[in-house]
């Protein structure tokens, strides 16, 4: 059984207030793309219990026994009796990228688990097994367009269409700290709602209204990454920002654009949105 964990990027991200327990509640919409990972689940016949998790691809930091997919088989192992496993992922989206690669595999391995061993698990638990993966990770159990608030883990259902558009997606290979770049920012209520606002205005207004407030400190450290911004604009994009808090930077196009030999030294992904 082969799955394709996909990625997201935010469109517009407000760090609202600090929290009591030390977390920050904020405001983004999370919207999937089609840069994917590939993630291989078997049952096999040598072994009757246990996970026997692989990875290729790009390198996977953490000890055995740390990746989302494998702490996702113990969690639901918990309530369920799991048969043996073998699982595969191949790795091509960049990791801490502000793209949700690794929560997507582990919400992709948890529906996975689901169809292979007929739990016949509602939407409901699946994302209860999720949510205490990571924040982000029950986006991925729907992976449909979403305003997201308080942790970035409250979802709610937003209708965007960007089918009409081409997206670029340029990571530098940059690593940018989540816990730095919060305690760089000084939250703020957002002078519009994120959620009708988006819908109200078309992606030709987002440029100037349109804000990730991750950039003016990321872009701060790295100007490298904010240079990756103006030359996507310079392509012809016709909005382009900062995903999550960063590295990777992403433009829409009207038109499909010419992507080859345009980043040196950046790992680049093109494609259309759905």
């Amino acid at each position: 059984m082969i799955y394709y964990p996909n990625a997201k990027i935010n469109l517009g991200l407000h760090v609202v207030e600090k929290r009591a327990d030390g977390f920050h509640n904020i405001e983004t919409v999370f919207y999937p793309i089609g840069w994917s990972d590939v993630l291989e689940l078997a049952i096999p016949t040598n072994r009757q219990l246990g996970l026997k998790f692989t990875h290729s691809g790009i390198t996977i930091p953490g000890a055995t026994g740390e990746n989302l997919c494998e702490r996702a088989y113990a969690l639901i192992g918990q309530d369920y009796a799991l048969p043996a496993i073998d699982a595969h992922l191949h790795k091509l989206i960049p990791i801490g990228a502000g793209l949700g690669g690794g929560s997507s595999d582990a919400a992709f391995f948890i529906r996975a688990l689901n169809d292979l061993c007929e739990l016949n698990l509602a939407w409901g638990e699946l994302h209860h097994y999720a949510k205490q993966l990571g924040a982000d990770c029950s986006f991925f159990i729907a992976n449909k367009p979403v305003i997201a608030e308080q942790k970035g883990d409250v979802f709610e259902s937003i209708q965007l269409d960007l089918s009409a558009y081409h997206i670029v997606v340029v990571h530098p290979g940059i690593h940018v700290s989540t816990p730095e770049a919060y305690r760089s920012i000084t939250p703020k209520k957002p002078s519009l709602h994120l959620e009708s606002w988006i819908q109200e205005n078309p992606v030709s207004h987002w440029r100037e209204n349109l804000i990730n407030d991750f950039e003016i400190p990321v872009f701060a450290k790295h100007p490298e990454i904010q240079m990756l911004k103006n030359n996507l604009y310079q392509m012809g994009a016709i909005y382009a920002a900062m995903s999550g808090s960063g590295s990777a930077v992403f433009g829409l196009f009207e038109k499909e654009p010419e992507c080859k030999n345009r980043f040196e030294n950046a790992t680049v992904w093109c494609g259309k949105l759905n």
